[in-house]
């Protein structure tokens, strides 16, 4: 029998730049590693994108002054409420800058003691000592400083209140700081809202129109369509963007399902395999030491085929062995739960969850994975096969 589940390869390309035949690359290099390395691929095998290279092969790029423009017809008040921001070089600051070039002032409210994936403002124990309540509390930047002082991140020794205030004013641009939960505080301020934050900004949005505010926008609004020549994302517009320089954003990649069957189509004309194919972007995992959640991307897989659709169905095997085996040893136990395994599959009213397994979505499991195997350095795998994935003992 085979020893080995789930293995995760990342798999080394060229350097990917705008244009690039990304399809074509992407399975010569699966197979060259396939050939030179000696493994084969199966029906059901995963090969993940990372969204990076993918909105880079596609040239979806979008500058500051691009952002300014969309700014200043969106809000031609030139008075923006920014509200829940992430707090992040990499995924905000640059979309600042192009939000500031684009507005006369902006009120910033942050919320605390962290933002939204875990980048914290203020020590927890510090926050209670001082008698702060997050749930209804409104701060001034003044106040902040005298209860917290200086917080630079744990990580970057960023001091994020003190680095988004100097993009602000650097283009122009008044800046107001606060810090607060409830989102209706801003509206004590301005009327006009540009809603931040990434897995909430429904419920953001929803609260501040029916408390009456003027305009509510949220960065899915903003580069939903082209500037000129510039890139954008119809669905999420800045959203899932990228810093790629000091004045440029890379975004969200558009290709999406037509784009993961064609490089399926094209390992199946080469292979004859059937391989499942996902666009992956941050993992949804929390570092449980930092506390970050590294999920800054609107949804972990934008695009993916049809057969990464749904959740795992899994039974629990320590379930099994304590509980419902627990009399049974050896083989006796093996071919029982081996049975068990078989029998989900013709089971109509078997639950994910069943014995404790949690549902989560393939592709969030999958795109997890991934990342992790990817990361988001200098490893040069932008692609990552993934097999094995749908075996269990039973096969």
């Amino acid at each position: 029998m085979r020893r080995t589940g789930t293995t995760s390869r990342g798999i080394r390309t060229p350097i990917i730049k705008s244009g690039d035949n990304l399809l074509e690359i992407i399975v010569d290099s699966v197979l060259l590693a396939a050939r030179e390395e000696g493994f084969d691929l199966h029906d059901r095998d995963v090969v993940a994108i990372t969204e990076s290279v993918v909105a880079r092969a596609e040239n979806n790029y979008a500058s500051c002054d691009d952002i300014a423009f969309d700014i200043k017809r969106k809000f031609p008040e030139g008075e923006i409420g920014v509200i829940f921001p992430i707090l992040s070089r990499n995924r905000f600051a640059v979309n600042l800058r192009g939000i500031a070039r684009g507005a006369k002032k902006i009120v910033l409210q942050l919320s605390y003691p962290s933002d939204e994936v875990g980048n914290s403002l203020m020590d927890l124990d510090q926050m209670d000592a001082k008698g702060i309540d997050p749930l209804k509390d409104c701060l001034s930047e003044s106040r902040y400083r005298e209860l917290f002082g200086a917080n630079p991140h744990t990580f970057t020794g960023v001091d994020y209140v003190d680095f988004y205030r100097e993009i602000i004013t650097a283009e122009g641009c008044e800046a107001e700081i606060i810090l607060a939960n409830d989102p209706l505080a801003i509206l004590d301020f301005t009327p006009y809202t540009l809603v931040c934050d990434v897995h909430t900004r429904e419920r953001t949005k929803r609260l501040l129109r029916k408390a009456g505010a003027r305009r509510v926008l949220g960065l899915d609004d903003i580069l939903a369509e082209p500037v000129g020549t510039s890139g954008y994302h119809a669905q999420y517009g800045l959203l899932g963007s990228n810093k790629a320089s000091e004045e440029h954003i890379k975004l969200f990649p558009r290709s999406g399902k037509a784009f993961v069957n064609s490089v399926s189509d094209l390992f199946r004309q080469q292979t004859g395999r059937h391989i499942e194919v996902m666009i992956y972007g941050d993992g949804a995992f929390k570092d449980p030491v930092c506390k970050i959640w590294e999920l800054a991307d609107p949804v972990v897989s934008p695009a993916f085929t049809d057969g990464l659709s749904g959740k795992p169905k899994e039974l629990k095997l320590k379930y099994l062995t304590d509980n419902k085996f627990a009399d049974l040893n050896g083989q006796a136990l093996e071919d029982a739960i081996r049975q068990a395994i078989a029998e989900k599959e013709e089971d109509k009213d078997f639950e994910t969850n069943a014995g404790g397994t949690t549902p989560r979505q393939l592709t969030d499991l999958l795109g997890s994975l991934a990342d992790l195997t990817s990361g988001s350095g200098d490893k040069g795998t932008p692609v990552v096969l993934i097999q094995g994935y749908f075996d269990s003992l039973a096969d």
